[in-house]
């Protein structure tokens, strides 16, 4: 697995940027501790990008990851909104093209971490496809 992240995390002057990948950092640890292969970090498509693609024998989930530091401006998983879906959508398209098998099965899932919670939504939602 490659990582996604282009210039050393060190360098980083933005907060947010530093507790996206701690918390993407979180989820690939998760998803790992549950069986899960980690295929791609920060899988990019111009624009758009997935935090992570992750295996478990046939099953392919592509991961969007949310991170906030408490819930006053609701859930993380509020933001994966309609046009964000239709992005991850279009990217996982071109990693199926790219790296998928003909026995894949595909499924969109979002994790969310509050503070240090960690919550995993499983299929969280359905493009259409496959």
């Amino acid at each position: 697995m490659r990582s996604g992240v282009r210039t050393d995390p060190a360098s980083w002057k933005d907060e947010r940027h530093k507790r996206g990948l701690a918390a993407e950092q979180q989820a690939m640890r998760y998803l790992q501790s549950q069986g899960w292969v980690i295929a791609a970090h920060r899988f990019r498509v111009g624009h758009t990008e997935i935090d992570l693609v992750a295996r478990r024998g046939h099953l392919v989930a592509f991961v969007e990851v949310k991170a906030r530091r408490g819930t006053a401006f609701g859930s993380p998983l509020e933001a994966v909104t309609g046009p964000k879906r239709r992005e991850l959508v279009k990217a996982a398209r071109v990693w199926v093209d790219r790296c998928g098998r003909p026995s894949d099965v595909y499924r969109f899932d979002c994790i969310a971490i509050v503070d240090t919670k960690l919550e995993h939504l499983e299929d969280a939602f359905r493009p259409g496809w496959r």
